[in-house]
């Protein structure tokens, strides 16, 4: 291993732009179990379906359809 390096010739990485980014996010129970199951399946990380799946929303453009239910016992506003 030398003790010095030069790095005056270095190029930027092209791919750079493309690395994953972490980011924490809250999920309910059931969402990550399936995800989870559905990793062992597939021995595929969940975290690696949840990135597919939420890349593909975003390639297609998916629209979601919120339909936000009032809990029981509470009235609408």
């Amino acid at each position: 291993m030398r003790k010095s390096y030069d790095f005056s010739n270095a190029k930027p990485n092209p791919y750079a732009r493309l690395l994953k980014r972490q980011v924490t996010i809250r999920l309910d129970e059931p969402t990550l179990e399936y995800f989870k199951n559905l990793s062992l399946e597939m021995t595929i990380p969940y975290q690696t379906l949840i990135n597919l799946y939420l890349r593909e929303c975003a390639a297609t453009h998916k629209h979601l359809r919120l339909a936000w239910e009032t809990p029981k016992g509470s009235k609408p506003a």
